[in-house]
């Protein structure tokens, strides 16, 4: 049995803080159990003297070894309770470590890595897998410790009465093994297509529920629970062709040392043994006492393996979220204060992961006081862009300067009290909306949050709710996605930044709340730099400056007006939207 520090790597850092304190709960577990066994030899050695009452003349009477039987036994479990406790004292110490650094790594690890990846992945190691840690650090080494414990002291007892019963006393435990590789070596075959089928039942049934309004509404049931009965049925199939070796296998192993096979062989052994003269028949007793016992910590040997296996994968996603690269913060002594708000990139291209180009030689200047507009298909890396300008993740090529300093040698609270954005994708956290509103400024009073939210368009929405500004998110603030933007413009008044970036911010609002979304940002826009990513063109048309994004490079810039007279790029999405001869509003084509 190999213990979890010889695992791969992310086990071993992961307990490197408390493996002393295991081993020591393992070492106290093991040394209990084995005196809570000794009473199992105090019987054998009471009855040999019912037996033979001349046993008593040369070893310890009954009384002196029924009194060194309880001693020993609770002795042992005051061991194991010890045990115990020191490994749940260091399980809550490494609990407590593991939330505190996954939280500080969050904290430090680039915003543009929470947008690739979901919330529940997140969650998954934050929460579940270091709870799945509990069962490897509270458990397992104390497992461990009172299962080898109780063989090796049981097993050097048997060796101790008598070597020849004892060895083939103990014969059915390799063969359990042997058994027991077996069945692993022919299931492991059939391992990918088992994974395979899991992974295909999952995507059926997420396709299956996401689907039953549009299968309502058509009456397409035939077609959708069909997917969802062929993917159920391949993984039956490959469930079977898994689990079928396993069984014989499994079943063999399980019932050869089961206790009563055990008891078998030691009954026709010392049988065997008292006919050819080599012992007494009292002496089978201690053998038929202690070596059907071996079963029980030999099967959880056996099923620990399994729980360590659940706690390897869920300490390497553990420690692959602890090794997330950070955003690179400036020392004290290289932060910078920008000396105004003009915004440059120089020769800046982005390629995510530094493979999949998405951004490449962008040169472009963002004046203080004006409106830069940044236009193109979907896809074309407008929203990389805005993106790169909030440091939610830094360029792989080139640099973005604020007022002269390179935003990696800007700190980053300094940074984002003089950039503000509203994005698409709004995110509020769980707590009340003027906690949401002040979440950049938590010192700001309740005057100064219901000012911002007013000129957010959202004080109304805010003081109709349940509990007024103190209603939760999400509880007895039930918002709609064009509320939530407009506290998140609420959010990024309250900081009243220099520069701000819109990207995409009445993207998903109705024509109500686009309405109140615009001009809430059309007044806090007043006076400052904007870059505005726009899927619209004719709510950028009147922008200081149009930039055109195509296969991520700069195809073309200007003026609305300039642009269409160049009749290029963005004269062809102007026609293809619908905008000519025409004041609607339409989507860019994709």
């Amino acid at each position: 049995m190999s213990s979890p520090g010889r695992q791969a790597g992310p086990i071993s850092r992961i307990l490197q803080p408390i493996r002393a304190r295991l081993i020591l709960a393992a070492v106290l577990a093991g040394t209990g159990s084995m005196l809570t066994l000794v009473p199992l030899a105090g019987i054998a050695h009471i009855a040999g003297i019912a037996l033979d009452p001349a046993i008593a003349k040369a070893q310890p009477g009954i009384w002196t070894t029924i009194l060194a039987s309880v001693a020993c036994l609770f002795a042992g479990m005051a061991l194991i309770s010890l045990g115990e406790l020191a490994a749940h004292l260091a399980d809550n110490r490494i609990t407590h470590q593991l939330r505190l650094q996954t939280m500080q790594r969050l904290g430090q690890v680039p915003l543009g890595w929470f947008t690739s990846r979901a919330s529940g992945e997140v969650k998954q190691a934050m929460q579940d897998d270091i709870n799945t840690l509990h069962s490897l650090t509270a458990h397992f080494y104390t497992a461990t410790g009172r299962a080898v414990g109780a063989i090796a002291i049981s097993v050097l007892y048997l060796f101790a009465m008598d070597w020849r019963l004892a060895l083939i006393a103990i014969l059915p435990f390799p063969g359990f093994f042997l058994f027991f590789g077996r069945a692993m070596k022919a299931s492991g075959g059939n391992m990918e297509q088992f994974v395979a089928g899991m992974g295909r039942i999952n995507n059926a049934v997420v396709e299956f529920v996401n689907g039953i309004p549009v299968v309502k509404a058509f009456g397409a049931t035939g077609r959708a629970h069909g997917s969802y009965r062929t993917a159920v049925d391949a993984f039956a199939e490959a469930f079977a062709a898994f689990t079928r070796p396993l069984i014989g296998s499994m079943a063999s192993a399980n019932a050869l040392i089961a206790p009563v096979a055990v008891l078998g062989v030691v009954v026709l052994a010392g049988t065997a043994c008292v006919a050819m003269g080599w012992m007494a028949p009292v002496d089978i007793l201690p053998f038929a006492l202690v070596a059907p016992g071996i079963s029980a910590p030999m099967l959880l040997l056996h099923y620990l393996t399994h729980d360590l296996n659940n706690a390897t994968g869920a300490a390497q996603r553990v420690q692959a979220l602890l090794d997330t690269p950070v955003l690179a913060q400036p020392a004290p002594p290289q932060q910078q204060v920008p000396a105004g708000t003009e915004i440059r990139l120089e020769g800046v291209g982005y390629a995510y992961d530094g493979q999949s180009q998405v951004l490449s030689d962008i040169n472009l200047t963002l004046p203080p006081g004006t409106v830069t507009a940044i236009v193109g298909a979907s896809g074309a890396g407008k929203s990389t862009l805005a993106r790169l300008l909030l440091r939610f993740f830094d360029p792989t090529e080139g640099r973005i300067t604020l007022g002269g300093v390179d935003l990696q040698h800007i700190a980053t609270a300094e940074l984002y009290r003089r950039i503000g954005f509203v994005l698409q994708e709004v995110r509020l956290i769980h707590a009340s909306v003027r906690d949401n509103i002040a979440l950049g400024r938590p010192s700001a009073s309740l005057q100064q949050i219901e000012a911002a939210a007013r000129l957010a368009n959202i004080h109304d929405c805010i003081v109709a709710l349940p509990r007024g500004y103190d209603s939760v998110v999400g509880e007895d603030a039930q918002l709609s996605g064009g509320e939530l933007q407009r506290v998140s413009i609420a959010r990024a008044v309250l900081l009243d930044p220099a520069v701000l970036v819109l990207d995409e911010a009445t993207a998903a609002a109705d024509a109500e709340n686009e309405v109140a979304i615009q001009d809430a940002l059309s007044r806090f826009a007043h006076g400052r730099t904007l870059l505005v990513v726009a899927h619209r063109l004719d709510t950028v048309m009147h922008a200081d400056h149009i930039v055109v994004v195509e296969n991520g490079a700069i195809v073309e810039q200007g003026t609305h007006a300039a642009l269409l007279v160049d009749n290029g790029r963005y004269a062809q999405l102007w026609r293809l939207g619908g905008y000519q001869g025409s004041t609607d509003k339409a989507e860019l084509p994709c």
